[in-house]
């Protein structure tokens, strides 16, 4: 009796089609990439995945660390992902570049064109350095951390401090807010109701909140009324930034 086994290729080790994992870390924004850079829908995909993103964002990361292909098109395109940050005064960086993406980078002599770094925080620090390229003009005000795990919170807590002349960067998860407090500085961070005592939450995140000024939101505040609650923490923060 003969036995037959169907293999699905389309999901066997680098020929998994590409998925799209996007996350903002403070001004920063990680693509991290699952698959393969292939001509076609993983191509356009992309393409317009980023050119959804410079709508309103201007740096961003590629995290190849999870391609198992890419090819000449695919390749094509990231030179033309690139090409169109920079055209929107923006800049694009590569991290955890497989040692393949990177021979394909030499033999094509395209590691001078791309900006890779071996880590997301190496990537994301080197957007903080003074001579990188900013997607606008840095404020002057004081400088507020926004942790929450709440995507519409953090979306009206910068609005609100951007409009109240604060600089303000936001994250959704703890080991992002303390990447982003390796590689600046902040006046005051902002936190969700038990994000810096939670139990989960490393020494070294601990260690970092204790160096600056915190306020804690509390449970009541994403379902209070909108003006009322936004006009009672602008005063609270001028106050402790004042203390």
């Amino acid at each position: 009796m003969c036995r037959f086994l169907r293999l699905d290729f389309s999901r066997v080790g680098g020929l998994l089609p590409l998925s799209l994992d996007t996350r903002e870390v403070g001004r920063v924004t990680i693509v991290r990439c699952h698959g393969r850079i292939v001509a076609g829908t993983e191509s356009e995909s992309l393409r317009a995945h980023v050119t959804w993103l410079l709508r309103d964002r201007r740096s961003i990361v590629l995290h190849l660390g999870e391609v198992g292909f890419i090819d000449s098109s695919g390749l094509g395109t990231m030179v033309r992902v690139l090409a169109s940050t920079r055209q929107a005064h923006g800049d694009l960086k590569l991290c955890n570049v497989p040692d393949f993406v990177r021979k394909v980078l030499e033999m094509s002599r395209l590691t001078s064109v791309f900006d890779s770094h071996e880590s997301e925080e190496k990537a994301v620090a080197a957007f903080y350095r003074p001579e990188a390229r900013a997607e606008t003009p840095l404020p002057a005000g004081r400088s507020v951390l926004c942790l929450d795990s709440n995507a519409d919170v953090l979306a009206y807590l910068r609005e609100l401090l951007r409009r109240a002349g604060y600089d303000v960067q936001s994250s959704s998860r703890v080991s992002d807010a303390l990447l982003l407090m390796r590689v600046a500085h902040f006046d005051l961070l902002l936190a969700g109701p038990g994000m810096t005592a939670s139990p989960a939450s490393p020494p070294a995140f601990q260690a970092a909140c204790a160096k600056l000024p915190v306020i804690e939101l509390g449970s009541e505040f994403s379902t209070s009324h909108a003006g009322e609650a936004g006009a009672g923490l602008l005063e609270t923060i001028q106050a402790r930034l004042k203390a």
